[in-house]
This record gives structure tokens, sequence and C-alpha cells, in this order.
């Protein structure tokens, strides 16, 4: 790391992000103006769009490669009040919270006050939504049965192919003015919706090119102003490259990291999407560039390694949107989930790992920053030391890259209807998220508390926090004769609570196809030009919707103890174990030991416990896989938690696993904290025995004491057990590196511990930036201490 890139990286770390009012006051000033209401809806937020890119400051720090921002300087956090307009409450709370805290200047507050709030209250995509929920919808979303990623937050989740390498707006202006000239308008009735949706999308090529030309003024400007030769030269060459691309297509390394991040910052713009929009395989889209230049003599390995450290920087730079409530109890991190992704498969089923592959991973350990989050795509086709380099990364202890079986995404993504050839292009996103890179919208509408819905059952329905009915009557569990009585009560929860949230989540898709377009995001993904309808109303290929499955664990260790001690060895009955659980298991102590110290557990390949698992698993999916969405789509699952396996667990009392009320769920696909018991491998299988291959996506965290991994031997067995577990078919895994006294002592001395990085689910955070809860639920996780 040179002097440059040391000093963008300490900006980008010390700097405490806050909050910027610009693009909430250039929208408020748009809509004001009157010319919002003369148009259709696309052409309407294809015209906002150019307002912010034409007017939004353009920001160029010293010493940077890569240029542009989200906000008007590092860390400064644009707000989007058509979607979700924080009240003057909501900016205190950012302001003064211990974690992820966001400053809030006088002067933000007073437009907010003045400004903001008076003209958007009330014409939220929030507020819309809440009134288009029913009764029955707001009570189980309440009681925490499930979260809405869009109660504060646009649709996200889509990743960019390689189609921006090849063509620059120009060509995809051309596409769309192909598409304008074919409308057929006596055969097909939509032809004038294609038409307003092809308009907007023009309009918003051009608004990015212009965008991108005022970085090239800005930086001419500054040339003229540069009394350092070699700055003002790199001005110069910056004002060159963005006067090349986004407008063609580009031409070298250099051009093309530009390239990507005017998109980046354009679709993040545009909306505020629980985002995770990422590159992609950035190592096969740069290696052309790349080995081109390199060819050519016009780069270098080490200036090819410098432009991709100053583009580490960009994502760094930008925190995730502010949020409160419960939106910031199920994703409590400034982390955007930007998710970059190396080696796997090329799309002719070939090894993808190349040069540049080895360079990115240089760079994750170089940079060391939570932004963006890095993955490795491990395929039987890669090579093991493209495996081992990765677990040199890993053995440092800041939870990157994770690591993903890419041979089972293909199956995943081609069970699910994609193409062979769009499934070996696409893989994850976000947390450990799947889909086709460039083709596909697929939305995560929430997070399922899957423990809650056991509550429930063991209710009849009630929820015993309020006292409210939330599911149907299915019986008063202490009369149930055998186990499969009480699963099937169970399994009806799990459907009648789904059924109510996926009516919410096809009421919200509608309101987003209708009044909340995505006109730039369209113009990237297939099939949007050719269909001339948007992102949020089926224009993609494929258009797929995920439930997040949370507390795997917990529900099966609780399962698994009530079949075990009730119904198969009748040593507790259910009358006893459900007044234990109302008391939170005062003065029932060795009973609550019982269940922590004498049951079956999932995670320590007992096949007891793990066919509960598989029962779990089938029940879940068969509530929701297949069922279809509004945009021709389906619906399917995944299993991750990000930070809502905290936010769950504070909503349920005690459960039959031993569990105390208000503890954290276990997260992902993971044991619960502790109870896994018999190494690593046995974990592995555990895992394994469910069938990934039918999920979007599972994630299995996994601790190590910093000593098990010492020496090259130690990697080469990791190497291998990461080997073993896709073998079985598992999905992902990613590692924590670091004991339990290291965690405790940063949790009693964070001012000391400033810079320690752990893996919390599918992203690394700070330690220090954790909610207590989480803290602590990290420290609970088992350490392993063998391979």
């Amino acid at each position: 790391m040179n002097e440059r890139v040391r000093e963008l990286r300490e900006q980008t770390v010390k700097t405490h992000p806050y909050i910027s009012s610009e693009r909430a006051e250039l929208m408020t000033q748009f809509y004001r103006s009157g010319a919002a209401w003369s148009e259709s809806v696309p052409v309407t937020r294809a015209l906002a769009f150019r307002h912010l890119m034409e007017r939004k400051t353009v920001y160029i720090g010293d010493g940077e490669l890569i240029v542009g921002e989200k906000g008007h300087a590092p860390k400064a956090t644009p707000t989007y009040p058509e979607l979700c307009c924080h009240t003057l409450s909501d900016l205190d709370i950012l302001n003064a919270r211990e974690k992820t805290s966001f400053a809030v200047s006088p002067e933000v507050r007073k437009v907010y006050r003045e400004t903001i709030i008076p003209f958007w209250q009330g014409r939220t995509m929030r507020e819309r939504i809440f009134r288009e929920m029913t009764d029955e919808w707001k009570a189980t979303y309440e009681a925490g049965l499930f979260t809405e990623f869009m109660e504060q937050r646009s649709p996200g989740h889509t990743v960019l192919d390689d189609k921006i390498y090849r063509k620059g707006m120009l060509d995809f202006k051309q596409d769309i003015q192909r598409g304008l000239d074919g409308l057929d308008y006596l055969n097909d009735p939509t032809a004038c919706a294609k038409q307003e949706q092809l308009k907007a999308m023009r309009i918003c090529a051009d608004a990015l090119i212009r965008f991108a030309e005022r970085h090239a003024e800005k930086a001419r400007d500054m040339a003229k102003q540069e009394s350092n030769p070699q700055r003002e030269a790199e001005l110069e060459r910056i004002a060159q490259v963005c006067s090349h691309v986004p407008a063609h297509a580009p031409r070298d390394f250099w051009e093309a990291l530009q390239y990507y991040w005017f998109v980046h910052l354009a679709v993040t713009t545009e909306m505020n999407p629980w985002d995770s929009f990422n590159p992609g395989r950035l190592d096969q889209h740069l290696y052309p560039f790349y080995r081109r230049g390199l060819d050519e003599g016009t780069l270098t390995a080490e200036q090819a390694k410098e432009l991709l450290q100053c583009f580490w920087v960009k994502f760094n730079n930008q925190p995730a949107p502010p949020k409160v409530g419960v939106t910031a109890a199920e994703s409590g991190t400034y982390t955007d989930f930007a998710q970059i992704n190396s080696g796997g498969l090329k799309e002719d089923g070939s090894d993808g790992v190349n040069e540049v592959t080895f360079l990115v991973l240089d760079v994750i350990e170089q940079m060391r920053l939570v932004q963006p989050s890095s993955s490795i795509q491990v395929s039987k086709k890669n090579p093991d030391r493209f495996i081992k380099r990765a677990t040199k990364i890993i053995r440092t202890g800041f939870g990157q890259p994770s690591v993903f079986n890419c041979d089972l995404i293909v199956q995943e993504l081609v069970r699910m209807g994609k193409s062979v050839a769009d499934a070996r292009n696409g893989g994850s996103s976000g947390c450990v998220e799947v889909g086709a890179f460039g083709k596909e919208s697929y939305i995560l509408t929430g997070y399922f508390n899957l423990p809650k819905v056991l509550e429930l059952t063991l209710n009849d329905g009630v929820n015993p926090r309020t006292g409210r009915r939330l599911g149907p009557q299915t019986g008063d569990p202490a009369r149930f004769e055998t186990f499969e009585q009480l699963f099937e009560a169970f399994r009806r929860q799990v459907h009648y609570i789904m059924d109510i949230k996926m009516r919410g989540n096809n009421v919200i898709e509608r309101l987003y196809a209708t009044y909340m377009p995505a006109p730039f995001l369209s113009i990237l993904i297939d099939d949007c030009i050719a269909k001339g309808k948007d992102y949020h109303d089926g224009g993609a290929r494929y258009n797929t919707n995920y439930v997040q499955g949370v507390g795997l664990g917990t529900i099966t260790d609780a399962l698994t103890a009530i079949r075990y001690h009730v119904f198969d060895h009748k040593s507790l009955p259910m009358s006893q174990l459900l007044a234990a659980l109302r008391s939170n298991f005062e003065g029932e102590e060795p009973l609550r030991q019982i269940l922590l110290e004498r049951t079956p557990k999932y995670g320590n390949d007992d096949d007891y416990a793990d066919d509960v698992m598989r029962s779990v698993f089938e029940a879940y999916f068969d509530a929701v896989d297949g069922r279809p969405n509004t945009k021709g789509g389906r619906y399917h699952i995944n299993l991750l938690p990000t930070t809502v396996h905290v936010y769950f667990g504070s909503v349920i009392g005690a459960t039959p696993d031993g569990r105390k009320a208000g503890l954290p769920l276990s997260e992902g696909i993971s044991p619960v904290q502790g109870a896994d018991r018999y190494g690593p491998t046995a974990v592995l299988k555990s895992a394994a025995k469910m069938d990934h291959a039918r999920t979007g996506g599972t994630l299995l965290n996994m601790k190590f004491n910093p000593q098990v991994l010492d020496g090259d031997e130690s990697l080469d067995k990791l190497t291998q057990l990461i080997r073993s577990y896709f073998r079985l078919d598992g999905h992902h895994i990613q590692f924590n590196v670091v004991d339990a006294e290291t965690l405790r002592e940063a949790q009693k001395h964070p001012e000391q511990n400033r810079d320690l990085i752990v893996r919390v689910a599918g992203y690394s955070d700070y330690f220090v930036d954790l909610g207590r809860d989480l803290q602590n639920e990290i420290i609970a996780r088992t350490e392993q201490n063998a391979l």
C-alpha cells in the first residue's frame, strides 16, 4: 500500500458517517416545482434522476484516482424522503444512539424541519405501504413474526454482469431507440406504457453521461490550479476517463473501474435498495483489460493494484442509508452489502480463476476494510492454491472472504429456471443470496421468525406477550398425543403466517411497480429494454422473491427437546414444560439444565436432532417455494439473519431448548451458540443434511481459535474442510478467527480495539460498533479448537 492509498484508507476509516440533506433537498425542489405532475410516473422518476445528476455536488478528493461520491463528500450519507422521510425524532435517534450513529448537524435538522418534512409527510412510500396493509398484517409484523424490507427502503438485490464493459450509455440509447421504433400501437395495448418506460430510460442514460462530464470538468479545473506536476497529470487523466465513460465502452482497466463506479453511484442514488448492488464477477470482467494493458505496456500489476485499492476505498465511503426502528434492528450496520465475487466458473463451465483473481485477493488482505464485502466462489474446477490463498486472508481474522460453493449455486439457479449459461455467470450477493447476474430482479422481502411461530403453536395461536390471537386455533398442545400432531400444528401456523406476509409482499410489489419505477437500473438488467418494462414490474429476465427463515438451530433444538422428553421418553409432561416456559424457568433450573445438556442437539451429526431440522426445512420450504409473485416469477427460500436474530429473540419468551426469554436466536443455519460439541466436521455433516440446492442461499458461521490456523499445514486442512463441505453440497461457509477472550477485552475496552473486525452474519463489521446483545451472541458462538 503506497502513501496515496494509505491516506485514502485512513480518511475512510476515521471519518464518521453523517447525514447529508443534499439529495433530499434536490428531490423536494424537483417535486415542488410542478415538473413532476405533467409527465407519466416513469418519466417523472427519470426527470427527478436527471435533476439529481445535474445538480448534486461533484467531489474529487486529494489523491483519488477513482472519483465520485453518493453524498457531497466521503461518508456524507444521503436520505430518500420519497421512500421514507425521517422525523425529527428519527434524526435525534440517529445522531445520539450508541451504535451505528449518524451525525446530524443543526443545519440539516433545520432543513428537515422547515422543508423536507412539511413537503413529504403523507406522500412517502412507507406511509403508502402501511395504509395498504391489513390489520392482520400489522399485528403479525408488530409481534415480530416477520419483517418487511421495503418498510424503509426500496427493493434491492441485483448484480451486474459484463454488459457495461462492452457497451456505453450511447449504445444503450440505441437499444432503447430500437425499442421505441418497434412499438406496435395498433396491436399492443401496452405500447403506450412501454413508450413511457423507454423514454424514461433514455433520459436516465443521458443523465449519467452528464454526471460523468461534470466530473471531467471538475478535474480539468482542478488540474489548472494544481502545482504538483504528477497530480496535475493524474487530474488530466481523470478528466479523459470521465469524458469517455460511461458514454462509451471502456478501453482500459482504469476506465472499466470508473465506469462501474459511476453506475454504482447512479443506481444507489436513484433509490436506496437493500443494496448488495455490485459488479459481480469483477476478476473475470477486468481480466481482458488487465491482460491487454500488460501486453501493450500501458499497465503494470502495481498500477492495477493501486487502482483496485482506490476502488475499494470508494465502497467504504458509502454507509448504508440510515435506518431506525425494526429496520435498524434487522440490519444494524453501516455496511451496504456490496459483495465482490472472485473465482468460480466461466460461462463455458471452465475454471474462472485468473491473474486478476489473485490481485483482488491481495487487495482484500491489504486494505482490510469492512466494505466491500468479498467472497470466493469455489468450484471443483478451481485449483487448491486459490482456496489456500483465501484461507491465508481468513487466518488474519477479519472475516473475509466468505466462501461459496459455485457448483451448487449453479444447481440452485437452474432449479429455479435459469439457463445453465446464466447460472454460471451468476453467483452470490448481499449475505449469501444467489441470482443470475445482470438478468435478475431478486428481491428479499423480509425475515421470518420460525421460533416465534412455535411459540404461537404452543399457545394455540395466541401471542403470549400480548394475549392477542395471531394464528389459527391448532389445539391445546397439552392434549397432543404424538409429536406428529404438534408438528402438524406448527406447520399450519407457518402456512397461515406466511400467507399474511405474502399478501403484503404482493401488494407492496404492485405499489413499487405503479408509483416508484427505477428506469436507470432498468437499463442495466436484461430484458427490461427489450420488454419495455421496469425492473420493478417484471422487466427482468428472471423475477424472484425470497423469504428468509431465521432461527433454524433454535427451532430445531426446541422441537427436538419436545419430541425427546415429552413424547418419546415421556419424562416431561407437556403441561410442566409449558408452565416452565411461561415462568421463564423461574424455579425450574434443574429442568432447564436437562433441556440444555441432556437433549440431542443440531450441529453434532446426531440424526435424532438433524431429522427434526429436515422436517422444519421441509415445512418452511412447502410454505414458500414456487408460489407466484406479481411479476411472473416465484417465491423461494433462503436461510440467513443479518442481525435480526437478536431482534427476533427479543420478542420471544423462553423456548423448550432451555433458552431464556429475550436472548438471541441461533444465526443462519449455524447451531445454537455452544450447542455443538463434536468439532467442525460434525457441524458440517449436520448442516449438509439439509437440501441446500432447494434454497437461494444458506449462511453457516464457524469460529476458530487463532492457534488452530497456525502454519501451512493448518491451511491445507482448512482448504480440505471447505472442499469436504462442498462435496456434501453445502452452500456457504464463513469464519471468525478470534478467541472469546479477545472479544471480551474489546467489549470492556472499545477505545483500545477500534480496528477489531469480526464476521457477523453475511458481512464483516467493527466489533465495537455492534450492539452489546450482538457482541455477546458472537462471543457465545462455539470456538473450534481443532481441525
